[in-house]
C-alpha cells in the first residue's frame, strides 16, 4: 500500500546524531569495539538520593497521572531555581515536560506558523531546525564559526538578518554542539534586537550547570527579556537523568496558556514518580552535580591537549561537553570512515548547519577518549 504522508514529515530528515548513534550500536552488536562520541549522554550514574526518591515516589504511590501542567511541588521547585538565575518566576508560568525536548517542540508549535520566520545561531542543535521546519516555518541562519562561536563578534552579522519579520531567535548558552558560553554583553545585543523588532527568544538552557570557570546568563533575567523569552530546561544533562525524560518550559503566563493546549492533547503529562525525583535533583544534587562538572572540565583539558600534541587546533568551550573537530570539508565522508576505519563514533557538523567539523562528546571516560584520538590518529584522520 502506497501512503499519503503528511507534508510537515516530509520536510525533516531523522536526527543525525541518533543516526551516528544507532550505527555504533549496529556495529557493536556484531562484535566491533566503539568508541562512541556521537551522543551527549553523561557516563555518570543518576545521583543515589534522586533514584530513591523516584522508588520512594513510586512506593507511596505516586504512578497515576498528575495535573497535566506538573506536580505543584516540581513547578514550585523550578520557579525557585529560576528564582536564583535573576528571573522573576512564578510556579503557574511552568509547564513540567517529558524531556526538555518535548518542551521545545511544544513552544514551537505554539508560536510558529506556515512562513513565520525562525533565527538561528550556527552551529546550532539539530532538532531546531527541524522544529522549524514540522511547525510550517522559514529559516535564516547566522554563522559563527568563524568567530571562533562565539556570538558577540556576530553580532553585525545577526542585526543584518534579523528584521520585524522576524518571529523567534534561538539562543543556546551553553552551546551545543560548541560548548561555547555567551558573554551577557553579548546576549544585551541580542535583547537590544529583540526589542527593537518585538521578536520572542528561546534561551535553551539545558547545559547551564555545566560549565567551567565562567557564569552561563539567563536571557530572561536581562532588562525587558522576561516578557518576551521562553527559557527551556531539563534533568538530562547536569543530573545524569536522560532516560527519566523530564525538563521545563518557564514563559509569560498568556503562552503558557496556549502551549498547556498542546500539552494535554499529546503527552498529557510527564510521569507522576519522576517528577518527585525532579524535586529531589533541584534541591539536593549540588554536590554530585559539581562532581560531574569537575570530571567533565578534565576530560575537556586533556582532549584539547591530545589535539594540541597532534598539532590539530580545536576551539575550546567554557561548557556543555562538547568539541568542534576540524576536519575534512566533506565532514560527513569523514565521520563515515572514522566509523567504519578507526571505529571511533562522531556527527558531522554539517548536521548542525556547520560543515568542516566533526562534534565529540567527551562525556566518555579518559580512558576511551585516549582511545579515539590514538585511533583517530592511527587511522590517518588526524
Amino acid at each position: 500500500m502506497n501512503f499519503d504522508f503528511a507534508d510537515r514529515v516530509e520536510r525533516v530528515e531523522p536526527s543525525a546524531t541518533l543516526a551516528i548513534s544507532n550505527k555504533a550500536s549496529a556495529l557493536e552488536a556484531e562484535g566491533v569495539d566503539i568508541v562512541d562520541l556521537s551522543v551527549g549522554e553523561p557516563d555518570f550514574p543518576t545521583p543515589q538520593n534522586v533514584v530513591e526518591a523516584g522508588k520512594a515516589a513510586m512506593d507511596a504511590g505516586h504512578t497515576g497521572y498528575t495535573p497535566s501542567n506538573g506536580i505543584p511541588a516540581l513547578r514550585e521547585a523550578v520557579a525557585a531555581k529560576l528564582q536564583a538565575d535573576d528571573i522573576d518566576a512564578d510556579a503557574k508560568e511552568v509547564i513540567i515536560t517529558p524531556g526538555g525536548k518535548q518542551a521545545l517542540y511544544e513552544t514551537f508549535q505554539t508560536l510558529i506558523d506556515d512562513g513565520d520566520e525562525v533565527v538561528l545561531l550556527d552551529p546550532a542543535w539539530v532538532s531546531y531546525e527541524a522544529m522549524t521546519r514540522l511547525a510550517g516555518g522559514s529559516l535564516k541562519r547566522v554563522d559563527t564559526a568563524p568567530h571562533e562561536f562565539q556570538l558577540e563578534p556576530a553580532l553585525p552579522e545577526l542585526r543584518s538578518t534579523v528584521s520585524d519579520e522576524t518571529e523567534l531567535l534561538v539562543i543556546n548558552s551553553p552551546s551545543n554542539p560548541t560548548g561555547a558560553v555567551y558573554a551577557e554583553s553579548a546576549l544585551q545585543g541580542v535583547r537590544d534586537l529583540a526589542v527593537e523588532h518585538e521578536i520572542t527568544v528561546i534561551s535553551d538552557e539545558i547545559y547551564d550547570m555545566v560549565t567551567y570557570g565562567v557564569e552561563q546568563t539567563s536571557v530572561a533575567s536581562l532588562e525587558g527579556m522576561q516578557s518576551r523569552t521562553i527559557t527551556i530546561n531539563g534533568f538530562s544533562k547536569a543530573y545524569s537523568m536522560t532516560g527519566w525524560r523530564l525538563g521545563y518550559l518557564h514563559a509569560p503566563e498568556s503562552i503558557v496558556s496556549q502551549a498547556a493546549k498542546l500539552h494535554s492533547h499529546s503527552v498529557s503529562c510527564a510521569v507522576n514518580f519522576v517528577q518527585h525525583a525532579g524535586v529531589e535533583a533541584l534541591k539536593n544534587t549540588d554536590q554530585a552535580v559539581s562532581d560531574m562538572r569537575d570530571a567533565f572540565r578534565k576530560r575537556r583539558d586533556m582532549l584539547a591537549n591530545l589535539f594540541d600534541a597532534h598539532d590539530v587546533d580545536v576551539p575550546v568551550g567554557d561548557g556543555a561537553f562538547y568539541m568542534m573537530l576540524p576536519v575534512d570539508d566533506d565532514d560527513q565522508a569523514w565521520c563515515a570512515g572514522a566509523i567504519e576505519d578507526a571505529h571511533v563514533a562522531t556527527v558531522p557538523g554539517s548536521a548542525f548547519g556547520s560543515p568542516g567539523y566533526a562534534r565529540l562528546s567527551y562525556a566518555a571516560s579518559a580512558d576511551r577518549l585516549q582511545e579515539a584520538v590514538s585511533r583517530l590518529d592511527q587511522a590517518g584522520y588526524i
